[in-house]
């Protein structure tokens, strides 16, 4: 793609997660009709779907005939490898959005064979709205940094994405990693803006050991690298959709945040 049509995909990602999130918006701390799909914490609403479609129609609007990859109903599940596509997740924290809590966003990627060319995760109850694009990585239009924290005893580290009940023992192993190595931990039910804090410097780094959903990371990855920080799998290898894994850095502490990510499993 030439740099041009990744400066109009990201304005479009942008303009995209702007219209879903206003959706998210108008609903948000009112009364719910809450669905559950594969789990007791897995949940929906008609918002989610409505957002999903109003991002959607945004997108057709500008791109007709590129693949859409999202969270809900019958968009695609898989990031297409080689041409255009799109990822979608209209509300990346439904149970923070149905429980009334400001940690919820509609997030945006623009992907060329895999790989983002631009991005946005708009959070509308806090007021924020990520964009990356290749003019940068931006927090309402100021330009974001990674932490230059290089002390793993002064940074924090989230524990990201959800481990099932099956799962609960790496669930306390990945808290008890973090604990035991960082300054702090903090979790906040939203990838998303969990990645974007990394890309802030909120946050100095994000870890999992499962494989994460193209719709929870692809937007936030971008808004990380664009930033200075550094994103892998398990192994230490440049981190894609559909690596096993995910973590994510300052770039300084990240040899003691992928420790910590390879313990959860032992």
């Amino acid at each position: 793609m030439s740099a041009i049509d990744e400066s109009s995909r990201a304005a479009v990602a942008a303009e995209a997660a702007h219209e879903g999130a206003a959706v998210a918006a108008d609903s948000f701390r009112t009364e719910l009709a809450v669905e559950w799909k594969d789990g007791k914490t897995d949940v929906v609403t008609q918002v989610d779907r409505n957002a999903q479609e109003t991002v959607i129609e945004a997108i057709r609007a500008a791109y007709p005939d590129d693949p859409i990859v999202g969270e809900e109903d019958d968009a695609l599940k898989e990031v297409p490898e080689t041409g255009p596509a799109w990822i979608v997740d209209p509300i990346d924290g439904t149970n923070n959005y149905v429980d009334g809590i400001r940690a919820f966003g509609t997030a945006v990627a623009a992907v060329a064979d895999g790989e983002p060319v631009g991005a946005a995760t708009v959070c509308p109850a806090l007021g924020d709205a990520y964009r990356v694009g290749p003019d940068g990585a931006f927090l309402n239009d100021e330009p974001l940094s990674v932490s230059d924290c290089d002390d793993p005893e002064a940074a924090t580290v989230c524990p990201t994405f959800w481990w099932d009940f099956d799962q609960r023992d790496q669930y306390a192993a990945a808290t008890r990693a973090v604990v035991e190595r960082f300054g702090d931990m903090r979790r906040f039910g939203c990838a998303q803006l969990e990645l974007a804090m990394v890309a802030t410097g909120a946050l100095e780094g994000a870890l999992t050991n499962l494989r994460a959903n193209p719709w929870d990371t692809v937007a936030g990855v971008e808004l990380i690298r664009q930033a200075g920080g550094v994103v892998t799998d398990l192994d230490g290898d440049r981190w894609r959709h559909d690596s096993e894994g995910l973590v994510a850095s300052n770039g300084e502490i990240h040899d003691e945040v992928l420790a910590a990510a390879r313990e959860i499993e032992g």
